[in-house]
């Protein structure tokens, strides 16, 4: 028997037989009856399957002896199609004699009889000789055992030496100790019954197994791919090898050929080749037919293994493009691709070496992947013992290893450990213990010592050193890791072989070329020569060095390019650039440590700039590896600090060094971090890196790799991480083993907050075990076991344990959720006490010290016995918060226990038993619980939601801590149908909307009982109303969604009396008609308690309810809107009640039964109808039966569609009903009806109806019925289609309809005709008063009537866009309208020369006609041609006013035109004692206004405007760029205007030689009252100039020089001029930069006007001094009435002096000194003598302290004529103003930045209520919080006038801000409440906002302003 058979081995054959013969079980039958004609195989057999027949034929062939078997064999052979490699070995094993036991395997010799049957011989023997296939196959496969025997010699000669040879790795003569192997994928190709039957290992992730696992499968199909991942150094070239020398040495005996490949090699091979020549030419040539070789590896493709080391460094990329023949040439990696994917070689084995990282495309996604971790503790103690070869250094070795606990993290390296055993070999025998491994700390050092140990004199020599490493740099950056013998220099490359540093071996470039290579025996010794030249090289300086140190992201992913050869090397620069290497790298390079280290500080900045840097997990791993080579403390330290707290991982893989390189670093760190790794693939052994780790306070592992070992290496770090406050482990693969390891070590852990088991495939036993723990755990807070399988039984174990355990606080177990949630107990939460949650708060404290326990058993199959020992363990135990057990299998049986059971459980919150297959039967049952429950605030049940929900109280001590949070929760939505709800959040059933009470009001339990869509009829409401009869003060009921039906509903009528007062009762979709509605009716007179009634037949809405605060009865509902002046303010007599019918049809039959059933209603009744369609008989039925209904107050018909005539129908109501007080109809769709109460008798009627379509045709008639309306005040008749033949024909009538207020006509579709109509109309409608028209955009058009005749009227125009043809109409139009006193013309088209033309053809016999122009042209025209046109005017101009910026011109014109004598004396004589010339033609005299350097066309226009404006008493110029032309005009004007008493030139622009003009003109205007030359930008000489005009104006009453300069001289000029004015009233001097010298000035002046009332300084800087002077003169300054000293750095001195003269004042009505640090001695004083009549005082930022505005507040009480206060920004806390008798006419408020607080309000609030005419309150930017909030919205109601609030920037909440929401809801005629800037989240402050829009959040306040009295 040659070799190659007896390595096949028996077993193998026997398998190969049995499936042969399995294929054709009709020749093996026949030849067995051939062979054994007396022997019966038996029936039986049939029913086996064809294998197990097969192998019962050959036992019982080969029981007949070696002849019958030996001719079986030869037949077979011959007659069969059996391949030449199974029948060689058939002939050659069971062919002959000796092979015979080798079958049975026994000892029995065998037979020698070698004859055939006589009955057998072959079908071809005839022939005379065997077929010459066979013999070809024969010698094919003679040829293939020779070519595999020559692959085993070639093996067993490369590797049987046990020196290194060429291409050998560095320390293969060592023994091979294994490293760690670990499934990572769950799809590695394992069969189960192989797994069961050969003991191999499961098939899942994480699970170690051994080098003979790795080729463990049955599978005959598909790719057999395994690929080894392992960081550099793990040993996966050495595996390689080891497998090839396994083989070779007969132990893998399952595969005939292995092939091994290096990337590195097949990189050099540039062009195509075939998989036979890879395999031959590449790898090994057979001795001859290299085809019949190759076509038998392909025929016995599983048994050949390839094996391809270093995936990772592939170069060429991985092409997409296959060839239709996977024959054809092609690159190697391409060979490799089709190899993996199956179609080249179909059945082979293929094997990938790789470091981690992005795999290439090429690889299918269903290989095998197995990680190599290296060695764990026992593997490098087993290599150190093979390493050394005597006891003594083997434990030395040892000892130095286990005392140092870096190096020993090193060793799990396998290549790092060979290194750290070479140098321990070389320094152990010359140091003591310890001293070894201090010189080994990093792995750089370790290589640097590997270098000086392999040199025997301990000499380096630098040159060849460094030419080593620069050949290692070139390679690297240019990706290449094998050289050719020119790419090193000779005496480098003799140098580098002969210490073992640089391999020799034979590569192959293409087929046939051999070259030789040379390589550095391992990759990192490559990059650490590499960092070498970079350190010590004097070519490469500081810049350039610092480009190598980056870090490389290491990123799973497999679209992305191969990895690069550089990952290492800014490791080994980082080691190169510790103090420690500086002496070696001194040396090599030849230089000064000063420049080594300059080298070394590069590369400590470059490192210490990536710490600054935010980086991903796999860069924080690289960088904590190069800081801690660098050995520096500082360094470490600063990266320590940069880290972020919160430090992810994800999906890369980390190895034991890795994490300890993290650990060492976080050793530096001073604060906590948070570690969490996802998807990471993890060493078993990496949590022993976390031991004694203080930092870590949150530890989070996810990965499906974690198994037992991962767990029992965990438990050993847990209890040294003294800062471990959170443990999550999720996801993984542990079994009970491990789990038993963690709950032996969490016990030593009582640190720890929160730990989380989820999704680990947990059982009961280890979900018992965990939870038994809790105990020991003190503060712990929280336990997540979710995603594990637990069963009722354990279930009812942990609710045991729930309620035993006096820590935890909440079991939430929901389908898959298992979670608790724990307190820590008393003395744990002492020691808390610097939680500033626990701080300062009793209540807060006191429930931290007090138990309640939440239970949530949802959707867990808890059946009736289960609930009865849940009730059983429930009560023994604590009070519970919730009690959730709803989705389960509870009945009628297990609900009935539960809510029996209920009273006695102590439940504060809820009961939830929804989702229980509860019947109809079973709903009355759950009613017991009203009665005997007193704590229960609701009960809902609904069998179509499977609801069953009972609401509890808490108790009475902890009602107010819970109000406040529980109204605050009725605010947010209930989740939607199908969310998910947050496991750890209470699932309390809150109230529908938010139930508004008063924080003074008793909380009464009245239980709220909704029994929705459960299917009750009317014979089961005797029944319920019993149960409920029981209940002391039932709240609400809600029987929606059932089948009562009217006779239902009619009998639940006559029992509602029998249950009590209740606060509302729904019965919603019932079935109900109107007959039914009809019959609650009467439930108006027997209920005390029902207010309103809402019906909706659409719907099928029924509501009875009572008071309004009782709002929350409708799931989802809004904030219900109140209607303007709806009477429901406090303290009213009468609670008005309503009914509401919605979507009804309504007739005519249906209406009188509907009034008559309302006519004994108690009143007042509002009424509220709706229908699709009204006829005119139903309506006409309508408004006959009003009379009938005396309480009636008001009724609305909206949503209805009514008939055309309506209007007509509703005019005659008024006299129809006297009651009807306002009749308002929109759109023929929404009528409202307002009527009389007996205290609104004098209320006069409005009449409205809008877009009725109303035509020409409906005038008549509808004014001949309202003329019947005496006391109509108000008609609106907007949106119709009158046009403008309606309106003329309305205005006909107009006169006799009785109008009192208004009549509005907006949007009726009119022209410029209508214009001229009203015109025309006017003097035939002496009430008119006034009437105002836009045709523009609003279309509006107003006409204002009053009860009198009226002698002036007033017109305003529009946007009316006239045009040239409309003017001379107009001005016709309006000379006829002798009435009309005032005309606006506002953008009406209306140019510069049509207004000319207007003012010119404008005519009256007599009268005063004011003209307002507004348009763009006016301010663009300048005031010359304004005056131009003015001097166009046929009548005479009173008044000018021009203001440029408002583009308005405005005249006052007087008819008829009348000659100033003096004006006309002027003309001749302009200049007093200057001759007088005559005019000549062209308008110039010889001498006259010759002065005035007039030119012809300006004394044109000068004459004009004298002859014009000779009667001009006012001329106001504002906001004008005033030229010197018009200046010039002006002064020749001033001259001739003997009446002007009013002058005004404010806001504007003037020259210094306009102002000589304006100053000449105004000191000839001796007359002049009132000058106003305020805000003008003129300089000190310009203001001293034209205070020169003041100069004997001894009739002035007014002057204002506000914003002029008015310091030294100018003042001086001011002084001098006030001496004379005795008539003066008002002086106005604000921002004049007057001083306190000026004061003094000032005040001397003023003693002479004794008639002052106003006086103005506010912004200057009088400070004490002239407040003192001041002070003294106001006593003499009887009629002063307003003085305003705001902003003049007045003190308290002049505070206090002011005060005192203030009191002496007795007409003073507004007193303004705010912006002053006057002081409580100020507001003191003025306590002490305020005056009577004062209306105003504004003392903001004053310095006033409580005390002081206390005492104002005294005097302040009770005065009847203040209206506005003003404290603003003072400290207030304790001392706002308290009213007793109140201020009846305060209307403004102004508390801004006054520091009140929650405290203070409350009797501020109380202050609110005695001022009933309040309009404004401002109260932003204080302390209120929301018990103030509760008291403004206590008495909002109460204050009618009160229309704005301004809360902003305060501390109210959301809860708050729903108090004040209610308060507006009771009748509250507020706009506005700002709440800008408070403690409200966005999303509640829009829901908020949408219940009620007056809440405004935003920053701008868009809502309209209070608008002050007189304006």
């Amino acid at each position: 028997m040659d070799p190659i058979s007896l390595q096949l081995g028996t077993r193998n054959l026997h398998g190969c037989l049995v499936r042969l013969l399995s294929r054709d079980l009709e020749w093996l039958n026949a030849k067995v009856k051939l062979l054994l004609p007396n022997v019966d195989l038996g029936s039986g057999n049939q029913a086996l399957d064809p294998t197990q027949r097969v192998i019962l034929i050959l036992q019982k062939l080969h029981t007949q002896g070696p002849t019958t078997w030996k001719s079986f064999i030869h037949c077979l052979c011959m007659e069969q199609d059996v391949p030449l490699d199974m029948e060689v070995p058939l002939m050659s094993t069971w062919g002959h004699e000796d092979g015979f036991p080798s079958f049975l395997e026994i000892g029995e010799e065998s037979q020698s009889d070698s004859q055939l049957h006589p009955g057998l011989k072959r079908p071809h023997q005839s022939c005379g000789s065997s077929p010459r296939p066979k013999q070809l196959r024969k010698q094919q496969q003679e040829l293939a055992e020779r070519y595999l025997q020559l692959l085993r010699t070639s093996a067993q000669q490369r590797y049987g030496d046990r020196t290194p040879g060429p291409g050998q790795p560095l320390a293969f003569h060592q023994a091979y100790v294994p490293p760690i192997l670990q499934w990572s994928r769950t799809s590695a190709p394992f069969h189960t019954q192989e797994g069961a039957v050969t003991g191999d290992p499961k098939a899942e992730d994480g699970t170690l197994v051994n080098i003979r696992d790795l080729f463990s499968t049955k599978a005959s199909k598909g790719p057999r791919v395994r690929v080894l991942l392992g960081k550099a150094g793990m040993g996966k070239t050495t595996l390689a090898h080891r497998l090839c020398r396994k083989w070779a040495d007969g132990e893998l005996d399952r595969f005939q050929a292995v092939f091994l490949f290096e990337f590195r090699q097949l990189n050099l091979i540039t062009g195509s080749l075939t998989l036979q020549q890879l395999l031959f030419d590449v790898y090994l040539r057979p001795e001859a037919s290299p085809e019949a070789v190759f076509q038998h590896l392909k025929e016995n493709a599983d048994g050949i293994l390839l094996i391809f080391d270093g995936l990772d460094e592939i170069l060429q990329p991985c092409s997409d493009k296959e060839t239709a023949d996977p024959e054809d040439p092609a690159s190697a990696l391409t060979l490799f691709s089709r190899l993996c994917r199956g179609t080249l070689l179909p059945g082979c084995w293929v094997m990938a070496m790789s470091r981690p990282g992005k795999l290439p495309a090429c690889l299918p996604t269903e290989v095998a992947t197995v990680h190599m971790w290296g060695f764990d503790g026992p593997r490098v103690e087993e290599y150190v013992n093979h390493f050394f070869s005597d006891q003594p250094s083997q434990e030395a070795a040892l000892a130095e290893l286990r005392a140092d606990r870096h190096l020993r993290s090193l060793c799990a390296v396998p290549a790092l450990c060979r290194v750290a055993c070479l140098c321990l070999h070389h320094l152990l025998p010359d140091r003591s213990p310890g001293q070894s491994a201090a010189l080994l700390p990093t792995m750089t050092q370790n290589y640097v010592q590997m270098l000086l140990t392999l040199n025997p004199r301990g000499v380096l020599p630098a040159e060849p050193l460094l030419g080593l490493g620069e050949v290692a740099l070139s390679g690297l950056e240019s990706g290449k890791v094998i050289f050719s013998a020119g790419d090193i220099p000779a005496s480098t490359l003799a140098f580098g072989a002969a210490l073992g540093l640089l391999t020799s071996f034979g590569v192959c470039t293409g087929p046939g070329h051999q070259d030789m290579g040379y390589a550095f025996s391992h990759l990192s010794l490559q990059e650490f020569f590499a960092a070498l030249h970079l350190m010590a090289s004097p070519q490469v300086d500081r810049e350039a060095l610092s480009q190598y140190v980056t870090l490389h992201s290491r990123w799973v992913q497999r679209t992305k390019a191969r990895l690069g050869l550089l990952d290492h090397l800014p490791t080994f620069l980082a080691g190169l650039a510790s103090h420690a290497c500086r002496a070696f790298l001194s040396l090599l390079a030849q230089q000064e440590e000063e420049w080594v280290a300059a080298k070394q500080a590069a590369v400590l900045q470059a490192l210490r700039k990536l710490a600054t840097r935010r980086l991903t997990g796999p860069k924080v791993v690289e960088l904590c590896h190069c800081v801690g080579e660098t050995q520096e403390p500082e360094l470490a330290r600063f990266m320590a600090h940069s880290l972020p707290q919160q430090l992810p991982f994800h999906n890369f893989l980390l190895t034991y060094a890795d994490l300890a390189s993290l650990t060492n670093i976080l050793g530096h760190r001073d604060g906590p971090i948070h570690l969490d790794f996802e998807g990471c693939p993890l060493e078993p052994r990496c949590p022993e890196t976390l031991a004694g780790c203080g930092q870590v306070e949150n530890l989070s592992f996810k990965s499906r790799k974690c198994g037992d070992a991962f767990a029992e290496a965990l438990s050993r770090s847990l209890p040294t991480m003294g800062s471990l406050k959170k443990l999550g482990l999720a996801g993984s693969k542990i079994t009970a083993r491990g789990i038993s390891h963690l709950v032996q070590a969490l016990p030593l852990c009582p640190q720890l907050e929160e730990v989380s088991f989820q999704d680990n495939q947990l059982k009961d036993r280890e979900v018992l075990d965990i939870v038994k723990v809790l105990s020991h755990l003190p503060r712990l807070q929280k336990l997540d076991l979710s995603r594990n399988s637990v069963s009722v039984s354990t279930l009812l174990s942990l609710t045991k344990v729930a309620v035993t355990c006096p820590t935890i606080r909440m079991l939430q177990v929901r389908e898959t959720d298992l979670i608790f949630l724990l307190s820590p107990p008393t003395e744990t939460a002492a020691e808390l006490q610097g939680d500033p949650d626990l701080q300062g708060n009793d209540n807060q404290r006191k429930e931290a010290q007090r138990r309640s326990l939440a239970l949530r058993l949802q959707k867990c199959q808890l059946g009736v016995h289960d609930v009865e020992v849940l009730i059983a363990q429930l009560r023994e135990g604590p009070q519970l918060d919730e009690v959730d057990l709803s989705g389960n299998q509870l009945k009628d049986e297990g609900c009935q226990l539960m809510a029996e059971a209920a009273p006695q459980l102590h439940i504060m919150k809820k009961l939830d038993l929804s989702d229980n297959g509860l019947s109809v039967a079973g709903v009355l049952g759950m009613l017991s619980v009203v009665s005997t429950c007193q704590a229960l605030t609701e009960l809902h049940i609904s069998l179509l939601h499977k609801t069953v929900v009972f609401t509890f109280a808490p108790e009475q001590e902890e009602q107010e801590g819970i109000q406040k949070s529980a109204s605050l929760s009725d605010l947010s939505q209930a989740p939607q149908p199908g969310n998910q709800e947050d496991p750890l959040k209470p699932r309390a059933t809150f109230p529908d909307s938010l139930t508004f009470q008063m924080p003074s009001e008793p909380s009464l339990r009245s239980p709220r009982i909704r029994l929705t869509h459960c299917a009750l009829q009317a014979q089961r409401l005797e029944l319920l109303c019993k149960a409920l009869g029981g209940s002391c003060c039932l709240g609400h009921l809600d029987l929606s969604g059932n089948a009562l039906g009217d006779e239902g509903v009619a009998l639940l009528a006559r029992l509602l009396p029998g249950l009590g007062s209740l606060q509302s009762l729904n019965l919603s979709e019932n079935g109900l008609s109107l007959e039914g509605v009809f019959s609650l009716t009467q439930c108006f007179s027997s209920l005390r308690w029902l207010l309103h009634l809402e019906f909706s037949s659409a719907s099928q809405h029924v509501i009875l309810r009572g008071d309004k605060r009782g709002r929350d009865l409708l799931a989802a509902e809004s904030l219900p809107e109140f209607r303007a002046g709806a009477r429901l303010g406090f303290g009213q007599r009468h609670i008005p009640r309503s009914f509401c019918l919605k979507e009804c049809q309504l007739e005519p039959l249906s209406i009188s039964h509907l009034c008559k059933s309302l006519e004994k209603c108690p009143g007042p009744l509002e009424v509220q109808l709706s229908c699709e369609v009204l006829s005119d008989q139903s309506l006409e039925t309508l408004l006959h039966c009003l009379p009938q209904l005396a309480q009636l107050s008001l009724l609305q018909l909206s949503q209805a569609q009514l008939p055309p005539r309506s209007p007509l129908l509703l005019a005659d109501l008024f006299n129809l009903c006297p009651q009807v007080q306002k009749v308002d109809l929109r759109s023929l769709r929404h009528l409202t009806l307002h009527f009389r109460s007996g205290e609104e008798q004098e209320d006069r009627c409005c009449c409205r109806f809008t877009d009725c379509g109303l035509r020409q045709e409906h005038v008549e008639p509808l004014c001949c019925l309202l003329s019947k309306c005496e006391d109509l005040n108000q008609l609106d008749l907007s949106a119709n289609l009158l046009g403008d033949d309606g309106l003329r024909c309305l205005l006909e009538r107009l006169p006799q309809v009785p109008i009192s207020g208004s009549l509005d006509l907006s949007h009726n579709s009119m022209s410029q005709e209508s214009i001229l109509s009203l015109l025309e109309a006017l003097p035939s409608c002496p009430r008119v008063r006034e009437a105002s028209m836009n045709l523009g955009s609003k279309q509006s058009f107003w006409i204002h009537f009053s009860q009198h005749e009226e002698a002036g009227k007033t017109l305003r125009l529009s946007e009316c866009h006239f045009k040239p043809e409309h003017v001379p109409r107009l001005a016709t139009s309006l000379s006829q309208a002798l009435q009309l006193t005032e005309l606006t013309l506002t953008c009406c088209f209306l140019g510069l020369e049509q207004l000319t033309i207007l003012l010119g053809l404008l005519t009256w016999p007599t009268g005063l006609l004011t003209l307002r122009v507004e348009e763009p042209w006016v301010g663009r025209a300048g005031v010359l041609t304004l005056l131009e046109v003015c001097a166009q005017a046929s009548g005479n101009i009173t008044e000018i006013s021009i203001s440029e910026t408002q583009q308005q011109l405005c005249i006052q014109l007087e008819f008829p035109h009348q000659e100033n004598p003096e004006a006309v004396a002027l003309r001749w004589d302009p200049v007093p004692g200057t001759p007088r010339k005559r005019l000549n033609g062209d308008g110039e005299g010889e001498e006259g206004l010759a002065h005035c350097d007039l030119g012809t066309h300006q004394n044109l226009l000068a004459r004009q405007l004298m002859e014009t404006c000779a009667r001009l008493r006012q001329l106001s110029l504002s906001q004008v760029n005033l030229c010197d032309a018009s200046s010039l005009l002006l002064q020749s004007l001033l001259l001739s205007l003997s009446e002007l008493k009013n002058f005004r030139l404010t806001s504007s622009c003037v020259s210094s030689k306009g102002l000589a003009h304006l100053t000449s003109g105004l000191s000839h205007c001796h007359l002049l009252e009132e000058l106003d030359l305020s805000n003008n930008q003129l300089g000190e000489e310009d203001t001293k100039m034209l205070l020169g005009a003041l100069e004997g104006k001894c009739r002035l009453k007014r002057l204002d020089l506000s914003h002029l300069p008015l310091g030294g001289s100018t003042l001086a000029v001011l002084t001098q001029g006030l001496g004379h004015m005795t008539f003066l009233q008002s002086l106005r001097l604000s921002r004049s930069n007057i001083d306190d010298v000026g004061c003094c000035h000032l005040s001397k002046a003023l003693r002479a006007a004794t008639s002052l009332e106003e006086l103005g300084l506010s912004h200057n800087q009088i400070g004490d001094t002239g407040a003192q002077e001041l002070a003294a003169v106001l006593p003499g300054l009887p009629e002063l009435r307003k003085i305003d000293l705001t902003a003049n750095g007045i003190g308290p001195a002049g505070g206090a002096r002011l005060a005192d003269s203030l009191t002496l004042c007795r007409h003073l009505e507004e007193l303004m000194l705010g912006f002053n640090a006057l002081g409580d001695c100020t507001a003191l004083g003025l306590a002490n003598g305020l005056p009577r009549h004062l209306r105003v005082l504004h003392l903001p930022s004053s310095h006033l302290s409580p005390e002081g505005v206390l005492s104002l507040g005294q005097a302040l009480d009770g005065c009847p004529h203040v209206e506005k206060i003003s404290l603003a920004e003072n400290s207030l806390t304790g001392g706002v103003p308290r009213f007793h008798q109140g201020l009846p006419l305060l209307r403004q408020l102004d508390l801004v930045s006054c520091e009140i607080d929650n405290q203070t309000a409350k009797p501020l609030a109380a202050s609110f209520v005695l001022c009933p005419a309040l309009e404004e309150i401002t109260l932003s930017w204080n302390l209120l919080g929301d018990e103030a909030a509760a008291e403004l919205a206590r008495v909002l109601p109460q204050m009618g006038q009160l229309k704005r609030v301004d809360l902003e920037k305060n501390r109210i909440t959301a809860y708050g801000a729903s108090l004040l929401a209610e308060g507006l809801a009771q009748g509250s005629g507020i706009q506005v409440i700002r709440l800008w800037n408070n403690p409200i989240p966005p999303d509640m402050a829009q829901h908020l906002q949408n219940q009620e829009p007056r809440l405004d959040f935003a920053f701008f306040d868009n809502q309209p302003q209070v608008i002050p009295r007189g304006t």
